[in-house]
């Protein structure tokens, strides 16, 4: 009930105090997001990489002919000058059938390699060939502000041995992600 003269509503006061509260909560929370959003689609795309050169060990394998991944800007051909992040096939050598494509990246993030490598093939018993000459190959995936904090690595061993890592050394591999 009501008493007489009493309004309901809130203060400009009030008002300006919760907007102000609202907005260092939205400042606080932004950053957060921006990581968490960047983290995860940087996540995705080195493990759609590390999805297809599984796949492409497995069908080396099963159908015992050698299987290559490499960048492609159209999808149909490997290509000499298209950087990873153009896109890449998975192309069976029995018959230069392309068994998957990846496009580009749309995000702007970009592939480097730590060796002027442009396939991966893995033989029939799932050993990659086209490696760098100590036998490790590692693939750098980087974002458009090239953050250390969102950098994402792909390292495939001379045994078709294919890892994941974030930045920095790895106790597993050896190999430092940068």
């Amino acid at each position: 009930m009501d008493l007489p003269g009493k309004h309901r509503g809130v203060t400009a006061i009030e008002l300006l105090v919760t907007i102000a509260i609202a907005a260092v909560l939205m400042a606080l929370a932004i950053p957060s997001y921006r990581y968490v959003t960047t983290s995860n689609r940087m996540s995705a795309e080195i493990n759609q990489l590390l999805g297809d050169m599984q796949f492409a060990r497995y069908e080396a394998i099963k159908e015992g002919v050698p299987v290559t991944v490499c960048p492609s800007n159209d999808g149909m051909t490997c290509s000499l000058v298209a950087p990873w992040n153009d896109g890449w096939i998975v192309q069976s050598s029995s018959n230069d059938t392309v068994l998957r494509y990846e496009p580009a990246f749309t995000s702007g993030d970009t592939v480097s390699v730590d060796a002027a490598v442009q396939s991966i093939a893995f033989n029939r018993e799932g050993f990659a060939s086209g490696l760098s000459a100590v036998g490790i190959l590692t693939l750098s995936l980087h974002d458009s502000t090239d953050s250390s904090a969102y950098t994402r690595c792909l390292v495939i061993g001379m045994s078709g041995l294919l890892t994941t890592q974030t930045y920095g050394p790895s106790t597993v591999t050896g190999v430092t992600c940068t």
